[in-house]
C-alpha cells in the first residue's frame, strides 16, 4: 500500500524523499496491516485530515514522540475493508471515521471496533475525516469543560484555523454570543458568513479596543470563556477582557509561545483554567470522547455543523498540506484524500 513515512524528524513542508536528511518518504510497497485481534477491523482510508499536533511530531517537537519511522496522521475516515471474527458493529463496506495516535497518513488502517464510527448517511465522507481532532477537542472543551451555555460570551482565538472553526460553530449551536479573532479579510469574511457576532480583523485592529467597543454597545459585562489555541501576545491581551469567574480553556500554543497566567489575578477574579490534552481522554476517560464524537457526527447530520476543507492533497503532496498548515493559508482544515480529481486539488 501507500503510506507516508517519517525516517527522520525534521521539516515537513520539505519535498518527501528529497534526500537522506528529507523527513518524510512516500512508500508505495509498505505491508498492509493485517487484523490482529478477533475485533479489529481494516479500514481503507478515504481521507485523513491534518492538525497542528501533526505537524509537531515530525519535527519532534510534539509531547509524544514515537520511535522512528513512523507513519503519521491521526484522524480519518473511510470505509470498512476487512473484519474479525468477532466483530459485530459493522460490516464490509460501512463508512466510519475515526482518530489514532499514529498511522492514518496510509492507504489502510487497522482499529478496534470499538474505537470506530459510524458516519450517518448523507454525510460526506471526505468531511467526517476531519470531524473527530478539531471538532472532538472543541466540543470537550466547551460542552464538558466550560459547559458554555446560552448567552454567554466565548471569545475565540485563531477563528479561521482548523480548531477555531470548530469552536465558533459548536459555540452557535450552544447559544453563545461568539467574538472571533482572526487575521485578514478572507478570513474575516467567512467568519461573518458563519454567523459570528462579532469579528476582530488583526491586521487591522487592536483586540482591547474591538472586543470592548463590541461589549459596550451590547451591553455586557466582559468574556465568560476564552478559547485559546494561540497562545503568545494574543492571550496576555485577551485577559484583560476577561469577566470575573471567566473560564479560560488552553487548546494549544500556535503561535510558538507558550503564555503565563497570573496566579493572583487568577484568583481575585476567580478564574478557571482548563488545561485540554484531547487525545488522552482516550485513556483517562473514553466514555467522554464517545458520547462527545457522536453527538458531533449526529450534528453534522442534522447541518448543524459543517466541515470546511479548505485545501484537499494527495499523499504525495503531503509536504504542500503541511506547507499551507504552517503558512496559515487554510480556513478551516487540510486533508489529504486518496483517490481524489486532479481538479479538486487547490491552487497555492
Amino acid at each position: 500500500m501507500e503510506a507516508l513515512l517519517c525516517k527522520n524528524l525534521g521539516d515537513p513542508t520539505a519535498p518527501p524523499d528529497g534526500g537522506e536528511n528529507s523527513a518524510l518518504t512516500v512508500a508505495t510497497d509498505y505491508p498492509i496491516p493485517q487484523l490482529k485481534s478477533p475485533t479489529a477491523v481494516r479500514i481503507r482510508v478515504k481521507a485523513t485530515s491534518l492538525n497542528f499536533a501533526n505537524y509537531l511530531q515530525v519535527q519532534g517537537k510534539y509531547q509524544e514522540k514515537p520511535p522512528l519511522p513512523f507513519i503519521p496522521g491521526s484522524d480519518y475516515s473511510g470505509t470498512v475493508d476487512s473484519v474479525g471474527p468477532s466483530v459485530t458493529k459493522f460490516k464490509i463496506g460501512d463508512p466510519v471515521c475515526s482518530f489514532a495516535a499514529l498511522g492514518s497518513f496510509a492507504q489502510f488502517i487497522v482499529a478496534d471496533q470499538a474505537e470506530l464510527f459510524l458516519v450517518p448517511e448523507g454525510c460526506d465522507l471526505v468531511a467526517a475525516g476531519a470531524l473527530p481532532v478539531a471538532y472532538g477537542t472543541s466540543h470537550v472543551a466547551l460542552v464538558h469543560r466550560a459547559q458554555l451555555h446560552a448567552g454567554e460570551v466565548l471569545l475565540v482565538l485563531g477563528a479561521a484555523g482548523g480548531v477555531g472553526v470548530s469552536a465558533v460553530q459548536i459555540g452557535k449551536v450552544c447559544g453563545a454570543i461568539v467574538i472571533a479573532v482572526a487575521r485578514g479579510e478572507e478570513k474575516v469574511r467567512f467568519l461573518k458568513l458563519m454567523g459570528v457576532d462579532h469579528v476582530v480583523d488583526l491586521s487591522k485592529e487592536n483586540v482591547i479596543e474591538s472586543v470592548k467597543g463590541f461589549l459596550k454597545a451590547r451591553k455586557l459585562k466582559g468574556v465568560d470563556v476564552l478559547y485559546d489555541p494561540v497562545g503568545g501576545k494574543l492571550t496576555k491581551e485577551s485577559l484583560k477582557l476577561l469577566n470575573w469567574g471567566a473560564q479560560i480553556l488552553i487548546i494549544g500554543f500556535a503561535s510558538g509561545e507558550v503564555p503565563i497566567i497570573p496566579a493572583n489575578i487568577a484568583l481575585v477574579k476567580n478564574w478557571t483554567v482548563h488545561g485540554l490534552y484531547w487525545g488522552s481522554h482516550a485513556i483517562h476517560r473514553p466514555h467522554v470522547l464517545e458520547d462527545s464524537l457522536l453527538e458531533l457526527l449526529s450534528w453534522l447530520a442534522k447541518g448543524l455543523i459543517t466541515i470546511n476543507i479548505s485545501h484537499t492533497f494527495s499523499l504525495s503532496e503531503a509536504n504542500l498540506a503541511f506547507g499551507a498548515l504552517k503558512d496559515r493559508k487554510a480556513i478551516g482544515k487540510v486533508v489529504i484524500a486518496f483517490d481524489h480529481p486532479r481538479d479538486l486539488r487547490p491552487r497555492l
